[in-house]
């Protein structure tokens, strides 16, 4: 009958559950696999503001630029807390893949042969090369092992420069077109400032040590320290502490006691001072220029540090601030070989332009300063070629191709500690210097037999 209900047939109920098995089964097996979990690796720096958001970019696009590795950078604070963050890591057993420590960490990373792997050999188990050739000579020269080949990687390379507020300079009636090129000259505009608005900051720097005793040495070719400023060995001994060193102090102090010169602490937390408009004439690091482009609303220029005529004829050349990054030991060969590329990467010409053009910081590869120079860059950016030129003027000399001293954090606070009592009337100049040679080779000392194998 039409609609009758038909008998069921043997076997049906069995063959239901085989058969959505076998359903089940194909639909599991046409299923997209889940992808292959990214290497990952730690970049841990010391990097904020407008400098800080650059290296994520620059993270970012490697990142998309390849499909085995994520570079995940981390701020770890300020320079003084990456290195000791970094080293408390490595102890620990969880230091970064990469590390970024500033140019007073390199004799003290260069001693640490267990935690840090030359990138040198990074590179060349890579099959990928590195070669001091491959840097500006200057740059080259701070970052080498004992075999001559890299230990760290140049990144952001600086060095101090002198900001000036010409806006400032038009109300003291000073030439804003022809800012200061000798401390003679900077001293006198210092004091027309101070005089047309006393309310404001005239004079001041960040970083001391670095400006008034490291860079002032170099500046002038005197030394710091013996065996090339400690590039050529451990057994290094302090020597600023001599008449050029002395006579700079005193005029700051006798800048200090008429309210000219303007102390602010021992790194850099000042140079907000002078993108705020409060200080007219500022030496800190080129690197500055990504807070001053962005967050000053006044005309200014950079121009090159100053130096005393009658010490010199013309300046030297400049010795590096800034950083470089170090590959730490404990790593697999998969995660080296994307620290290799990683590396390889950031010296790429588009890379380099990145940190050039935005930051303030100098392009550390030949390859990326001729191209820059190529193009025109320089010229149309001349603010952003004082660093480079003051670090490439002349060839560099024994006491101006670099600085290397073991413990370099602890003995540029005790210089730091010296330079105050000298700026608040505690201590003479000489005999403040004096101490800060002694005090700081006593660190050495100790440094030196620590590191002895």
């Amino acid at each position: 009958m039409s609609g009758a209900r038909q008998p069921a047939r043997r076997g049906d109920g069995r063959l239901r559950p085989l058969i959505a098995g076998a359903l089940a089964g194909l639909l599991l097996a046409l299923r997209p696999l889940p992808a292959e979990a990214l290497t990952e690796l730690q970049f841990w720096h010391a990097l904020d503001g407008p400098n800080g958001e650059l290296v994520t970019r620059i993270a970012e696009t490697f990142n998309a630029s390849q499909p085995d590795y994520r570079v995940v950078p981390v701020y770890k604070g300020s320079y003084a807390e990456t290195i000791s963050s970094g080293i408390t890591a490595y102890r620990t057993g969880a230091a970064p893949h990469l590390l970024q420590v500033f140019e007073v960490g390199n004799g003290t990373m260069a001693a640490a042969i267990g935690a840090v792997r030359p990138v040198a050999t990074v590179m060349r188990e890579a099959g990928l090369s590195v070669a001091p050739e491959d840097f500006l000579p200057v740059v080259a020269t701070n970052y080498l092992d004992a075999e001559g080949g890299m230990l760290s990687l140049p990144f952001n390379v600086s060095s101090t420069v002198m900001w000036i507020n010409r806006d400032r300079f038009r109300l003291a009636g000073l030439d804003a077109k022809k800012p200061p090129a000798t401390w003679p000259e900077v001293f006198e505009a210092a004091r027309r400032l101070k005089a047309a608005d006393g309310k404001r900051c005239a004079l001041s720097s960040a970083w001391p040590t670095w400006v008034h005793i490291e860079q002032l040495s170099v500046w002038h070719d005197r030394p710091l320290a013996t065996r090339s400023n400690g590039l050529d060995g451990y057994d290094a001994e302090l020597v600023f502490n001599g008449p050029l060193q002395v006579r700079h102090l005193q005029n700051l102090v006798d800048l200090k006691r008429a309210g000219v010169f303007e102390y602010n602490d021992r790194v850099n937390r000042g140079e907000s001072r002078f993108v705020s408009g409060d200080c007219a004439i500022f030496l800190t690091s080129s690197s500055l220029y990504g807070k001053v482009s962005t967050a000053a609303r006044f005309d200014w220029t950079v121009v090159p540090m100053p130096f005393y005529p009658d010490v010199v004829a013309e300046p030297q050349n400049a010795i590096l601030g800034g950083g470089s990054l170090y590959a730490m030991q404990g790593k697999t060969p998969d995660e080296y070989r994307g620290v290799a590329r990683f590396l390889a990467f950031l010296m790429e010409g588009r890379q380099q332009a990145a940190l050039y053009r935005n930051t303030g910081y100098i392009p550390t590869t030949r390859a990326a300063y001729a191209d820059a120079v190529a193009e025109g860059f320089f010229e149309r950016h001349p603010q952003l070629h004082v660093a480079v030129q003051e670090l490439t003027r002349r060839p560099p000399t024994r006491n101006t191709a670099g600085l290397r001293l073991g413990n370099m954090l602890q003995i540029r606070d005790l210089w730091a500690e010296e330079l105050e009592a000298a700026l608040n009337g505690a201590k003479s100049p000489q005999q403040a210097l004096d101490d800060a040679v002694a005090r700081g080779n006593q660190v050495l000392r100790v440094f030196q037999q620590r590191t002895k194998k």
